[in-house]
C-alpha cells in the first residue's frame, strides 16, 4: 500500500505540473491573439478584418484546499480584518450587519423550454469574440438570444449606451483598492467575480465591495477548466465553495452570477449552472490585462477600451492589473463623456 507521505509528494508534483501547463497554454493563447494585426487587412467593401480574441484567462496562485462543507451547515460572518491593512470603506459596528447583495441571492432553479427540436451550439468551448466595426457589439461563440435559453449572457440589447462593468478577482496584489476608490468616486456599481483564494486572503476587500453596493459573483473556488467537469457533484463543489465562504465572511448570500474561468464552457456547463440557480455571464469587451510581466500601457488600454466599447457592453477587467488600477478613474470619465451610463447585471438579465 502506498504510504501517505509518498502519495502527498505525488500530489504536489501533479499540482505543480498542472499549473505549469496551464500557464504555458495561456501564453500561447495570448501570442496567437496578439499575432492578429489590428486593422492590418480589410474585407470586401472596405470593412476591417474581424479579430477573434479570448482575453478572459488570469493566472492563479496555488489555492489552499478547503474542507468540503455540509450543504446545510450553518455559518456565521467573519469579524476579523487583515492585520495592518487599511482598505478604505466603513467597518461595521458591533451588532451591525452588512447590506445585502444588491442583486439578491442565487435564484431558484428555473427550467426554460426552448423551441422543439432546438439545440444550442457553441462555436468553441473557449469563449471568443469577433470584432468588426468600432463601436458595435462583437459576435460571440453563440448568439445572445440562444444563450438566454440557458440563462447565459454576454451583451445587452444595444438599445441604450449602457455598460455593465465586471471584474475577475483571482488574487490581491495592491490594485483592488484604487479600483474601488474610482468606482466610489463615480458612483458606479460593478460586479466582482471572486475565486476561493481571493476570499481567503482578502476578506476585507470583499466586505468593502458589499458595503459599497457592488455585486459579488462566483468565479469558482479553484479556477479550474470547468468545461472538463461533467459530473454535477464536482461542478457544484466548485460553486458551493465560493458561496459558503462568502457567506461566512459577509453574512450574506452570493449574487446569482457565474463567470466560467478562462471563459471555458460547454452546453452541459450552462445547464448545470442554470440548475444551480446561476446566470452565466461572459463578456463582450476585454483586453489582455492579466499578464503581470506585460502590462499594457495607458495609451493601448484607452485605445482598446474606448474604440471597442458599444451599447450594452459587458466589460471584463482584472483586478490584478496595475494598469486598470491606474487608469480606471480616467477611463470612467472618458466613457461618461461618450454618453455611457452604468447598470448592474440585474438589469441585463431582466432584459434591460
Amino acid at each position: 500500500m502506498e504510504s501517505t507521505k509518498t502519495a502527498g509528494r505525488k500530489a504536489v508534483i501533479f499540482a505543480a505540473a498542472f499549473m505549469a501547463l496551464a500557464l504555458a497554454g495561456c501564453r500561447d493563447t495570448e501570442k496567437n491573439a496578439e499575432a492578429v494585426k489590428e486593422g492590418a487587412g480589410s474585407q470586401a467593401g472596405g470593412q476591417p478584418e474581424a479579430e477573434t480574441v479570448n482575453t478572459g484567462w488570469e493566472p492563479q496562485p496555488e489555492l489552499a484546499g478547503r474542507p468540503e462543507a455540509e450543504p446545510e451547515t450553518e455559518s456565521h460572518p467573519a469579524t476579523g480584518s487583515q492585520q495592518g491593512q487599511d482598505i478604505g470603506g466603513t467597518e461595521p459596528e458591533e451588532g451591525e450587519t452588512l447590506p445585502g447583495q444588491p442583486d439578491g441571492p442565487v435564484k431558484a432553479a428555473e427550467k426554460k423550454t426552448p423551441p422543439e427540436g432546438w439545440e444550442l451550439t457553441l462555436a468553441s468551448e473557449d469563449w471568443g469574440l469577433s470584432f468588426t466595426e468600432p463601436g458595435t457589439a462583437p459576435k460571440g461563440n453563440a448568439t445572445a438570444k440562444d444563450l438566454a435559453w440557458y440563462d447565459g449572457y454576454y451583451v445587452g440589447d444595444g438599445s441604450e449606451k449602457v455598460i455593465y462593468l465586471t471584474f475577475d478577482c483571482g488574487y490581491e496584489n495592491g490594485n483592488t483598492e484604487p479600483i474601488l476608490d474610482a468606482l466610489k468616486k463615480h458612483n458606479v456599481k460593478a460586479t466582482f467575480f471572486v475565486v476561493g483564494h481571493f476570499l481567503e486572503t482578502a476578506p476585507d476587500f470583499v466586505k468593502r465591495m458589499v458595503q459599497e453596493g457592488h455585486a459579488v459573483g462566483n468565479h469558482t473556488y479553484h479556477h479550474p477548466d470547468m468545461a472538463s467537469i461533467s459530473d454535477k457533484g464536482d461542478f457544484q463543489k466548485e460553486m458551493d465553495g465560493v458561496a459558503d465562504l462568502f457567506r461566512e465572511i459577509t453574512g450574506e448570500e452570493l449574487s446569482p452570477y457565474y463567470r466560467p474561468p478562462q471563459g471555458k464552457c460547454n452546453v452541459h456547463n450552462l445547464q448545470m449552472a442554470q440548475e444551480l440557480g446561476y446566470y452565466t455571464i461572459f463578456w463582450s469587451l476585454a483586453y489582455v490585462d492579466w499578464d503581470q510581466d506585460r502590462q499594457p500601457g495607458h495609451g493601448e488600454a484607452f485605445d482598446k477600451l474606448t474604440t471597442r466599447v458599444h451599447p450594452g457592453a459587458v466589460v471584463l477587467l482584472h483586478n490584478t492589473s496595475s494598469t486598470n488600477g491606474e487608469i480606471l478613474d480616467e477611463l470612467l470619465t472618458k466613457w461618461e463623456g461618450m454618453g455611457y451610463t452604468f447598470k448592474p447585471l440585474s438589469e441585463l438579465v431582466a432584459g434591460g
